[in-house]
């Protein structure tokens, strides 16, 4: 056997096209402003990558590109000014953020309403109740991919490996609310490999490369693979290549689940429009 490939750059196309369309209609252009703290070549690239697709798409899109010696208090200004903003529907601030700069006050100090990285503590309580918000891209991205290939998560098993507040939570949240019977695991879950066995949908979120092996994946499974480590200069997930002679369904990496999330802070951007400016 030989997995069939989840295509996600295929797949983000597809959000790309329904997109264009939905905000052609529109009356006026969604915006979102980056904020971008020092000159980590990695957020750099991100940035740059997340501003592109925005102008791809009609989006006005504004960077805010500090210096590494910003304040904590100058950010959070910066903030406050981009929340008043009548005209902005989303702000992103791209992690991680200098040491010094406390990540989590900044964040909470964004706007619920224009929180298009889904990560404020409001957004993440709606997420959990079951109502209406701005959830995480990358979770988010799974579930489309799933849905894009018409794979059945209700009812299913689904096991997630890796409990961080950017994946592992919010995925365990949006699979639950997509009737799934789900498993959050760590690095002290026991017995791990055997509880990855009953997964029939496995998700791989540690970011320590090839830790899934292909004994540790029922045959037939679909598996998703978030994790991203750079080996001297070289990509590589969580999922060992052996996988793909065992899985039914499989994310390569790259090309899988990071294209999507990319796609959905778009989509979360539309939202974030749409709702917002409904209200005023």
């Amino acid at each position: 056997m030989t997995a069939v490939r989840l295509d996600g750059r295929e797949v983000a196309e597809h959000v790309k096209t329904t997109l264009l369309e939905a905000i052609s209609k529109l009356s006026y252009k969604p915006a979102i402003h980056f904020v971008r703290v020092g000159d980590d070549p990695a957020s750099i690239s991100y940035v740059r990558g997340k501003d592109r697709m925005a102008t791809s798409l009609g989006v006005t899109s504004k960077v805010h590109a500090l210096p590494e010696d910003t304040s904590q208090a100058e950010v959070e200004t910066l903030v406050d000014e981009l929340n008043q903003d009548s005209d902005g529907d989303g702000i992103l601030v791209q992690l991680p953020l200098p040491s010094h700069l406390d990540a989590q006050q900044i964040l909470v100090n964004i706007d619920p309403a224009k929180d298009v990285d889904g990560l404020h503590p409001v957004n993440i309580g709606r997420l959990w109740a079951g109502q209406d918000g701005l959830f995480p891209c990358t979770p988010r991205g799974l579930i489309a991919i799933l849905k894009h290939y018409d794979i059945d998560i209700l009812g299913k098993r689904a096991v997630i490996v890796g409990r961080s507040n950017l994946v592992g939570k919010p995925a365990a949240a949006l699979f639950l609310r997509e009737h799934a019977t789900v498993t959050l695991a760590h690095s002290r879950t026991q017995n791990l490999p055997k509880l990855c066995q009953q997964a029939d949908i496995l998700v791989a979120a540690v970011g320590k490369p090839g830790m899934i092996t292909a004994d540790m994946v029922k045959p037939g499974a679909t598996v998703l693979d978030v994790g991203l480590t750079r080996v001297d200069g070289v990509i590589q997930g969580d999922v060992h290549e052996d996988v793909w002679e065992v899985a039914g369904y499989l994310t390569p990496m790259p090309g899988g689940t990071g294209r999507m999330t990319v796609a959905m802070l778009m989509d979360n951007t539309y939202h974030a429009a749409t709702m917002r400016r409904a209200q005023n």
